[in-house]
């Protein structure tokens, strides 16, 4: 047990805040901290999808539920990758002077640095690379290069979901000098279809609620109007359509012309799913793609997404750690309209996603949502 560490952050997306992120939240205060900075995906996710309800509401339900403060995962990040989430996630982290890094992890720390120093080898990192350049993505590459290492028990823990970001989350925090810890789930896997008890995967309640099933057992959260990216599709086929081959090479993760093949089949297909079947090869995941079109939509270039996150937008406290917020060692966006003019330009440019990715909530759900007068969510 970690007893010298006093402020935890936890990166996360509370898509929704349910069962399990509580029992998260009540074990890092009991064993690890006495203070929780929660720092969350905004009204985007990484699997590319827009979150089930806007991100104040999220924030509050994180708040009633342990978090101290919520500060938010720019859009251009919470769009990203793995390592640029992660890596944003733990910049945003020391900047708010977190001591630990808290995950939920499928394997104990242990294993998860012994994976982490097996990646760093040279004959790994060549295997990874000859197997992206013949047409395998990312995770499957390094589960694979691993294995033909010999390093069975390694590769069986990378095929586990939750590990590939809790990977990154470990390379991340090295870098930034934050101690890792890996919590094991409970009860149910990443992704498990099936609750146990009142502890549901996210997944699997969003499933529910997309099937107008009750979900009371599983979250506290009272899911009203969840949140459909089908409502988006008109917009993301009008910005798909009229994008040039140049226009769309520069977006955030297009490589190796995958500009052509999502140029064409915008102009043949005539929906979403339509262009991501005609896209899809081995090499890219689904999830992948889904950001990619929701970076042509908000605007998301490559340039954008390797700009380290530069503030820190407060989303939510605790009145007892309202005093505490103006200690970051960032810009911070706290009263909106005021901090916002004071940022630089290219700061603007990364706030101005999230923006636009409010409007997009906004149309989503039918709200009227306005970032300059909302205001923080306290508790």
């Amino acid at each position: 047990m970690v007893t010298d560490m006093k402020r935890a952050a936890v990166i996360c997306e509370f898509n929704p805040f349910h069962n399990g992120h509580k029992f998260l939240l009540e074990k890092i205060r009991k064993e690890y901290a006495d203070e929780i900075v929660c720092i969350m995906s905004g009204n985007f996710v990484q699997r590319g999808e827009l979150a089930v309800v806007n991100k104040y509401e999220r924030a509050a339900a994180a708040l009633l539920g342990g978090a101290d403060i919520v500060a938010e995962l720019p859009t251009p990040y919470a769009l990203s990758s793995a390592a640029v989430f992660a890596q944003n996630g733990v910049r945003l982290a020391k900047a708010l002077h977190c001591d630990i890094l808290c995950f939920g992890a499928e394997d104990n720390l242990d294993t998860l640095k012994e994976i982490t120093d097996a990646l760093d080898d040279y004959s790994v990192k060549e295997l990874i690379r000859q197997k992206m350049k013949d047409g395998d993505y990312y995770p499957r590459a390094l589960t694979e290069a691993v294995a033909e290492r010999g390093e069975d028990a390694i590769a069986d823990a990378m095929k586990q979901p939750n590990n590939i970001l809790a990977l990154e989350y470990i390379k991340a925090c090295r870098a930034e000098g934050i101690f890792p810890v890996a919590i094991r789930r409970k009860d149910v896997p990443h992704d498990s279809p099936n609750p146990v008890g009142n502890i549901a995967s996210g997944s699997c309640i969003r499933d529910l609620i997309a099937d107008n099933a009750d979900v009371t057992a599983f979250t506290p959260m009272k899911i009203e109007k969840p949140a459909a990216l089908s409502a988006l599709e008109n917009a993301i086929l009008y910005i798909l359509k009229t994008s040039s081959r140049e226009e769309i090479a520069t977006l955030a993760d297009v490589s190796e012309g995958l500009e052509n093949r999502i140029y064409e089949a915008a102009q043949e297909y005539n929906s979403t799913e339509e262009i991501l079947t005609a896209v899809k090869t081995k090499r890219y995941t689904h999830a992948r793609l889904r950001r990619i079109l929701l970076c042509a939509l908000l605007g998301i270039t490559s340039d954008i997404q390797n700009t380290p996150v530069p503030y820190v937008r407060i989303l939510g406290v605790r009145k007892r750690m309202e005093n505490l917020i103006p200690y970051a060692a960032l810009p911070l966006v706290v009263r909106v309209k005021a901090d916002y003019d004071k940022l630089d330009h290219s700061s603007k440019e990364i706030f101005n996603i999230d923006l636009k990715a409010t409007q997009a909530m906004n149309l989503a759900r039918n709200e009227h949502i306005n970032e300059f007068s909302q205001g923080i969510i306290k508790n």
